[in-house]
């Protein structure tokens, strides 16, 4: 701010120069305190002047309406809406939200810093922050398209768009203090920067070296035993409601006084045909109060308490000298959304943004971000010869990211191992897309339910490999080679014919379409999916986190299985088996 703005807010706020627009007879719900108060907000360029009394040239009477700040999202993987940041900010604007602090480890794990670069340089009335990926590879038990070292990471954080070291993932080595997690962790905490957590299950002894280490916050915790055991010692605890990992309901007991204040509603992950047809945090504050918070309790967590966290000073509140970000809403129940301001100007009004950002060109962006399938179909072979005994099987369940394993006797077809679908035991590949080296992780997963077909994807956090499964290798194979010539997006196969795909050829992550756009696209897979049956509301969200190697138990990677909790590759078949099995 000059010197001239500067001196323009004073005499604004002090009532010696009139406002460029005041909202007039709002309820204004002070996060501070807790309080609701009907009171004019004073606008002078792009921030609040003052809350009171005030007249100003633009008058707006907001006829008792609700004023309450801008929403902040404090943890999401913008890439995970399959919108850019174009995209995904016309989707969450109307909704309310004018800041996201987003991690960007999707696109990093793909192309590395030029995709954080993309990332951050949209132009929209979003307020777009980034936390410096640090696991990029998650682990050394998968094929990424890209390493971020830790020297990386020391160039990364000098953006003044990035605003600490993003989740670290790796917290078997974060506890075993590895020097290249302790060399990523010190650059962060000599600049005094925020290192965000994520780990699951994690407590006693284990936990305390994690948080010593300098980890602030955990957006993992599915129980409450575990998530006050984490505040108890400092953490700040994201409550998680998205797409796929929903712990709100078990999370609840933390939202009341004496421990609310510690805690931010996040959506983590979520799909841009849930941010058409529900909303964003403007959802999960409905969530809330019906869940029995407090409203003002649950604006908090998405308003004053992520900004105190994030050390903003500049927003999460209706107070004198904080960025003009303010929303409109009908209620406190329902939170319809009326209005939304960003830096003082309105900019969506009734769901829907008063004027679209700047759209990019596919054709603009670097060969890495937008020629990312680096796969030859004719080259693959997904056959699995049967060794003897049983089969080490990931199991899944609809709403939750972590998995389980079994062990099971197979289905042998001409000495091979195929799908069973009257047990719902699916083959289930993993094929590096980066390099051209294509490896192929291969094995078995239950509780997805297909009854034909397949299904497949180059969305599979974090390396974000092709992912697929299928009641055939048949159907299998059609998907990879859908997805390959497209350039990356999903894909749903029926016994011979390709039924529906929706292109994500930014990364093999994002579509240049709008939200509504790829809203409609999502539900013509929606519809395939139902025509060959699924067990699960999304099995594309589930199917993704199926190769994520740092959530238990057992996940697949183009290296092959891991077991997250010994933390390392296991066999699919053999003797190993056998002794875990007794």
């Amino acid at each position: 701010m000059d010197s001239s703005s500067y001196k323009r807010l004073i005499d604004c706020a002090a009532g010696r120069t009139p406002a460029d627009c005041v909202l007039k007879n709002g309820k204004v719900i002070h996060v501070f305190t807790g309080e609701i108060i009907t009171a004019d907000v004073a606008i002078i360029d792009d921030r609040i002047a003052g809350i009171g009394a005030y007249e100003g040239g633009d008058s707006i009477d907001m006829g008792g309406k609700f004023l309450a700040p801008g929403f902040i999202e404090g943890h999401i993987h913008i890439e995970s809406s399959m919108l850019t940041p174009t995209g995904f900010a016309e989707a969450v604007l109307p909704h309310g939200t004018t800041t996201v602090i987003c991690d960007p480890h999707e696109i990093a794990n793909v192309c590395g810093r030029a995709g954080i670069e993309f990332m951050l340089a949209g132009n929209s009335p979003l307020s777009i922050y980034a936390m410096a990926p640090s696991c990029v590879p998650a682990t050394d038990m998968e094929t990424s398209g890209a390493v971020l070292s830790a020297d990386d990471i020391a160039e990364i954080i000098d953006s003044p768009s990035v605003i600490g070291l993003a989740e670290m993932m790796n917290f078997p080595g974060t506890v075993a203090a590895l020097p290249e997690i302790n060399k990523k962790i010190l650059l962060a905490r000599k600049q005094k920067l925020l290192i965000d957590g994520h780990a699951p299950g994690l407590s006693g002894l284990d936990l305390q070296a994690y948080i010593a280490a300098g980890i602030s916050s955990d957006h993992e915790c599915t129980a409450f035993t575990e998530a006050l055991e984490k505040m108890r010692y400092g953490m700040t605890i994201f409550i998680r409601e998205g797409s796929t990992a929903r712990n709100l309901e078990a999370l609840i007991p933390l939202l009341k006084p004496a421990t609310a204040h510690h805690c931010l509603l996040v959506t983590d992950d979520r799909h841009a045909d849930d941010l058409v047809e529900h909303g964003h945090l403007d959802y999960i504050l409905r969530r809330a109060v019906e869940l029995g918070v407090d409203p003002v309790t649950a604006l908090q967590t998405v308003t004053i308490n992520p900004a105190l966290h994030f050390r903003f000073s500049d927003r999460g509140a209706i107070a004198p000298g904080y960025r003009a970000d303010l929303v409109v809403l009908d209620d406190l129940e329902q939170f319809r959304v009326r209005q939304v301001y960003s830096s003082g100007r309105c900019i969506a009004v009734n769901g829907a943004m008063l004027k679209p950002a700047p759209r990019q060109s596919l054709d603009t962006l670097a060969p890495a971000i937008k020629a990312s399938v680096k796969i030859d179909p004719d080259a693959i072979d997904l056959s699995i010869p049967a060794a003897g005994g049983k089969i080490r099987v990931i199991t899944c369940s609809d709403g939750q990211i972590v998995t389980g394993q079994r062990f099971l006797e197979p289905k042998i077809r001409a000495g091979k191992l195929v799908s069973d679908i009257d047990r719902d035991i699916l083959k289930i590949a993993v094929i590096e897309r980066h390099s051209g080296r294509q490896a192929i992780g291969l094995g078995f997963v239950q509780g997805l339910g297909l009854k034909k077909g397949a299904i497949g994807s180059t969305v599979a956090h974090d390396s974000h490999n092709l992912i697929v499964t299928g009641t055939s290798d048949a159907a299998m194979m059609q998907a990879i080679a859908a997805i390959t010539a497209m350039q990356g997006g999903l894909a749903v196969t029926g016994d011979d014919q390709v039924l529906e795909t929706l292109p994500l050829t930014v990364a093999g992550l994002m579509s240049m379409a709008t939200a509504v756009e790829v809203c409609s696209g999502l539900q013509a897979v929606r519809r395939a999916l139902d025509s060959i049956g699924t067990a699960v509301g999304n099995p594309f969200m589930l199917l993704s986190f199926l190769a994520l190697p740092v959530i238990p138990e057992l996940k697949i990677t183009d290296q092959g299985l891991v077991d997250v909790n010994e933390f390392h590759l296991v066999a699919l078949q053999g003797e190993e088996n056998l002794k875990k099995n007794k």
